[in-house]
């Protein structure tokens, strides 16, 4: 039997110190939240609904194309049970577990919320709820068992005796009920400190109509952090990078200085990638076998063949590098540069939607942008496309084996055919001919003894 999860994301993240919504926060490139909504569908659940309060809008557009998600609404920040009871109109007659997490615990396993579907089944509980042990308990609702170690209560931070504040075990938030659910919660009161409906009354509930209530306690106390301010964001961040990372090593990744280099789960590594300190790879990524890119170089929606080389300080993005291409150092490329096989881009050379071909070169200093070079052409140092008239970008289309000499200018649009030569200094705005030598510049002039009459010009003047 499948099983429903609601996710509690309607807080408003005031430590946060930002208008964004707290649950929209980036971690890792994609929204804090996503990661709960995708722990969620991993575990199995057949029906997701994600409970939003602040910036309810913005949340429903940022998932709007996710299939099987459904929103609803919390206008009135009333608690934790308040804001659950909101999942009732669209759950009312699902026959299976309700899990209930939080939009703020990005780190939580699919493990977790399968353990307490199970847990509940097997003991035929009305609810069960994670626990774990902290040495630190300070901030989170605290456990209260009997002497046969039955639940007894929950009891929150602000109503806890100090005998109960001493208490270790607590509970981050996390839940699985049975289909009598939106019965039990219209029995929970705010008759507490903060005014306020609280979940983790449920226990009594549960309790007082005779069913039981099971537990699960989580040893991995990392996995429940919430996240309230930048400084907690960073923490989860931390961890997940973590992770990240050992996974990527396992798979036969060389991480050089593993802790300084950053990466996203949408990222994808072959073995033996090469990364230097300080990579950043984001978005699409994806690197192939023997990559190797250099240090401080930043990648994001960029493929990357098998033995390709990225060198330090590049920026990459929306590239295409193809095998035994290379780039760097102090290459720029923005979307829709594509390196053939062999082609080469040295530092100080941007791409902007261009295509080099095979064993193509431009080594330094260049702009190419719309622009299409053919195999084994060289690009001096120093030459740009003008390809941006001030209403409309123009195409410059360069053939097999032509010679641009440096700091030429091609103005497009401009075809150079095959062969051709561009001497160095012209300002190109006809096609040149297969095999022709092209040369637009003023013919030189040399003045004789005109420096020293300058001189005299000068001191004359001074005089």
């Amino acid at each position: 039997m499948a099983h429903a999860v609601v996710i509690l994301a309607a807080g408003l993240g005031t430590r946060m110190k930002s208008k964004l919504p707290k649950v929209l926060h980036p971690l890792l490139g994609r929204p804090l939240v996503g990661y709960c909504i995708e722990t969620a569908f991993k575990s199995g659940a057949e029906r997701v609904v994600v409970v939003v309060g602040h910036g309810a809008e913005q949340v429903r557009q940022a998932f709007a194309d996710h299939p099987g998600l459904t929103f609803v609404e919390q206008r009135e920040q009333l608690g934790t049970a308040h804001a659950l009871a909101q999942a009732e109109s669209v759950l009312a007659g699902f026959p299976g577990p309700i899990v209930v997490t939080q939009g703020d615990t990005p780190l939580t396993r699919v493990e977790t919320l399968k353990g307490l579907v199970e847990v509940l089944r097997r003991e035929k509980a009305g609810m069960a709820l994670l626990t774990m042990r902290l040495a630190d308990p300070t901030g989170y609702g605290r456990i209260v068992r009997d002497e046969r170690g039955e639940i007894l209560r929950n009891v929150e931070q602000k109503d806890a005796t100090p005998e109960e504040q001493a208490i270790q075990e607590i509970n981050p938030g996390v839940y699985c009920f049975d289909s009598t659910l939106w019965e039990r919660l219209k029995q929970v009161d705010n008759r507490n400190a903060a005014n306020e409906y609280y979940l983790p009354d449920l226990i009594r509930i549960y309790r007082e109509a005779g069913q039981k209530v099971a537990s699960v306690e989580s040893k991995d106390p990392e996995e429940l952090l919430g996240i309230n301010s930048r400084a907690q964001l960073a923490q989860v961040e931390r961890v997940l990078l973590e992770r990240l990372r050992a996974h990527w090593m396992t798979q036969g990744v060389r991480m050089v200085l593993p802790e300084s280099i950053y990466l996203e789960p949408s990222v994808e590594l072959a073995p033996d990638v090469t990364l230097w300190p300080g990579v950043i790879l984001r978005g699409r990524t994806r690197l192939g076998e023997g990559v190797e890119v250099g240090a401080y170089a930043v990648l994001s929606d960029t493929v990357v063949e098998p033995y390709a080389k990225v060198r330090s300080h590049s920026v990459c993005e929306g590239a295409y590098i193809e095998s035994g291409a290379d780039a760097g150092p102090f290459a720029r490329l923005r979307p829709g540069a594509h390196l053939e096989e062999g082609a080469h881009v040295g530092n100080f050379v941007e791409l902007k939607n261009a295509r080099l071909g095979r064993r193509a070169k431009a080594g330094h200093l260049a702009y190419l942008g719309d622009a299409e070079v053919g195999e084994e052409s060289n690009i001096g140092a120093g030459v740009i496309t003008a390809n941006y008239d001030g209403k409309r970008k123009h195409k410059t289309t360069i053939g097999r084996r032509v010679f641009v000499g440096s700091n030429s200018v091609l103005i497009a649009p401009v075809t150079l055919a095959d062969g051709a030569f561009v001497a160095g200094g012209s300002a190109i705005n006809q096609d040149v001919p297969e095999g022709a030598l092209a040369i637009a510049r003023m013919r030189q002039r040399n003045i004789e003894g005109y420096v020293k009459r300058k001189e005299a010009e000068t001191t004359a003047q001074q005089g």
